[in-house]
């Protein structure tokens, strides 16, 4: 029997909310940088609430892809099957989500096939195959059948793992196209385009596209809160008002 469809969606807020449980955490870390001057340190480490963050946003889309097709018996039975393996993940059941979503990986409908495989390529980064988890998202970006919700995701999710061993200029290039207001990718497309900014030395542009994340109010708030740290951090002011970002002059 299908499960109801808003259920994958409850679960997606549940682990939203941990991610912003991190993105706390992260806070008291950019404050310690503030204090040390230590941009780049604050960087590193703001990478792992990201990771976080996108994960929850994949359980938000496979609930809304669940939610919209379940009128057809065929796709409720695959929502079946896409929700216990989320059981199993949270319950730390790798090796048996990886299972379950095996056949539907293999011969699902588009939708149901690529988010599948988007959580079992995630399950790669959990057990620490980083290489492996690249190659499997990046497959996923190239299969011209996914939505192109799921290729977008999967181009962030690798060029994310990939980020330092391909360089700040190709993650701007593959990445910023994505980070645009009004795609559904924004926040997360946008964090990485900035840290590359920073990397590139672009510290004006990355604090302004930290500010820009930071006050839209599509993005979740646990991101909207880490991007306005950063914002601050790289000298622009992102407290919420009337008008763009405002430049001040940071600290020394």
């Amino acid at each position: 029997m299908a499960l109801r469809p808003d259920r994958p969606q409850t679960r997606s807020t549940q682990l939203a909310d941990r991610a912003a449980a991190q993105g706390d955490g992260f806070l008291r870390e950019v404050d310690d940088a503030l204090r040390e001057d230590q941009v780049f340190t604050a960087l590193q480490k703001y990478g792992k609430p990201v990771g976080a963050a996108i994960v929850a946003g994949l359980l938000g889309l496979a609930g809304w892809l669940w939610y919209d097709n379940h009128k057809a018996s065929t796709s409720g039975e695959q929502g079946e099957v896409l929700t216990k393996a989320l059981d199993n993940i949270e319950a730390r059941n790798l090796k048996a989500a990886t299972d379950e979503v095996a056949p539907l990986a293999k011969d699902g409908t588009d939708g149901y096939r690529a988010a599948a495989r988007m959580l079992s390529a995630g399950v790669l980064v959990e057990q620490g195959k980083t290489a492996e988890a690249a190659k499997a998202f990046a497959a996923i970006a190239a299969d011209g059948d996914a939505p192109q919700a799921y290729r977008d995701l999967a181009t962030i999710r690798e060029v994310s793992l990939t980020f330092d061993q391909i360089g700040p200029d190709k993650v701007v290039e593959r990445i910023k196209p994505l980070a645009i207001p009004g795609n559904p990718w924004f926040g997360s497309a946008g964090e990485l385009v900035a840290m590359a900014y920073v990397k590139q030395g672009k510290n004006e542009l990355a604090g302004a596209l930290f500010a820009q994340i930071a006050k839209d109010k599509t993005v979740p708030d646990s991101l909207r809160r880490r991007t306005r740290q950063m914002a601050g951090l790289l000298g622009v002011d992102a407290v919420e008002e009337p008008g763009a970002a405002t430049l001040v002059s940071p600290a020394q």
